[in-house]
């Protein structure tokens, strides 16, 4: 590359769009003065965002991995109970089933999808199973039917993961729609924003009471300062909220536009020996593309960390990939994962990563970080 592209901006691995009715909404928080978690910004945004993927109730909460924890706890998961889920995801996931005491079982991955290994979840299942949590990976949904059946045999509950969702169906079904209980995060990486963020989602309305009292440190109806037990304080504000109805009435744009990036980086880079891409569609989904990620392949003789401190030198932003829960040093620290091994995620957690995505990358920006992985491929 030559010199003066050394010197153009940088490319972060994601910048949102906020050019709709995000600064309107703002405004009338500040006019109005209802900036805190009693604004009508918040039910809106529940009501349409639960709307939006087909459930009764959304419960806003102040990010997603808070999200995890209330509904692992309203679901009366705990001490002995064991959850299966992926290795490969963040951390979130695992750590809210170890804060209520409960145990993770992990599987691993499907080498293609990234998602879940839908076949290795019966041989996990023991009588103290007591939930699935499902966590859709990167853009394509876990295939749900086999889990589903498994639930039903068994008497499972499962928690959906679809934090990375936003807008996508697995067989015309909206993602954040199955099981017992879903989650969503908002931070602004996905294809909605409040800054930080996210929302619980149920058709139980006991699960629902459940949530909204966690979110709210457990106040007493009768008598507001009487705690019956402990909750957090999970609150959404209602300068968030009104990010996330502005961001809502976008969604269909967005979707499009991940996926014209998507089709155009898999256009750009599919005749570049070394590296696996996305997979643009299973038979349940076409990929939303919510990052573009890349695994090395054995015949490129370094790793994810120097693929991305080389695209770091010429201006371009990446993000590794999830390292895996069953290689947690602090899980090792509690005793968990003793000498399992799950390969496929062990691989793509060191040789993938993921370029620029964020819905803002335009495409000249998206030809630059081509041109940068190709260059940094050729390079010994």
């Amino acid at each position: 590359m030559t010199n003066d592209k050394h010197m153009l901006d940088y490319i972060p691995v994601n910048e949102p769009l906020l050019y709709g009715n995000e600064k309107k909404y703002l405004n009338q928080c500040i006019d109005t003065g209802w900036i805190s978690s009693e604004g009508p910004f918040i039910k809106q945004f529940e009501e349409q965002f639960a709307a939006r993927v087909g459930r009764k109730y959304g419960i806003a909460v102040s990010n997603g991995s808070v999200a995890l924890d209330a509904a692992v706890l309203a679901l009366g998961i705990g001490a002995g109970d064991e959850v299966i889920l992926p290795t490969f995801t963040i951390i979130s996931c695992a750590a809210a089933i170890v804060r209520a005491g409960a145990i993770p079982v992990v599987v691993d991955c499907d080498s293609h999808t990234w998602n879940m290994d839908v076949s290795q979840i019966e041989a996990k299942i023991t009588p103290k199973t007591k939930a699935i949590m499902v966590v859709h990976i990167y853009g394509l949904p876990v295939d749900m039917e086999p889990i589903l059946a498994l639930a039903a045999k068994y008497k499972l509950q499962i928690i959906e993961d679809a934090a990375e969702m936003h807008g996508q169906t697995y067989k015309n079904r909206p993602c954040g729609s199955f099981g017992n209980i879903s989650t969503v995060s908002f931070y602004p990486n996905k294809h909605i924003t409040t800054g930080e963020g996210g929302m619980i989602l149920t058709d139980d309305d006991r699960l629902a009471e459940r949530c909204c009292s966690l979110r709210n440190l457990c106040f007493q109806p009768q008598q507001r300062f009487i705690h019956e037990e402990l909750g957090w304080n999970l609150r959404m504000s209602n300068i968030q909220a009104a990010l996330g109805v502005a961001q809502l009435e976008r969604l269909d744009e967005f979707i499009a536009r991940k996926r014209r990036m998507g089709q155009r980086y898999t256009e750009l880079l599919s005749d570049i020996p070394g590296l696996q891409l996305p997979i643009p569609q299973t038979d349940y989904a076409d990929n939303i593309y919510w990052v573009y990620a890349l695994v090395l392949k054995d015949e490129v003789p370094f790793d994810a960390k120097e693929a991305m401190r080389r695209l770091h030198h010429h201006q371009v932003g990446s993000r590794p990939f999830f390292w895996s829960m069953h290689e947690q040093p602090v899980f090792h620290k509690m005793g968990l994962f003793a000498k399992e091994s799950h390969p496929v995620s062990e691989n793509i957690a060191r040789r993938g990563f993921y370029i620029p995505s964020g819905i803002a990358l335009t495409d000249e920006q998206m030809e630059r970080v081509v041109e940068v992985v190709k260059e940094i491929l050729r390079s010994p």
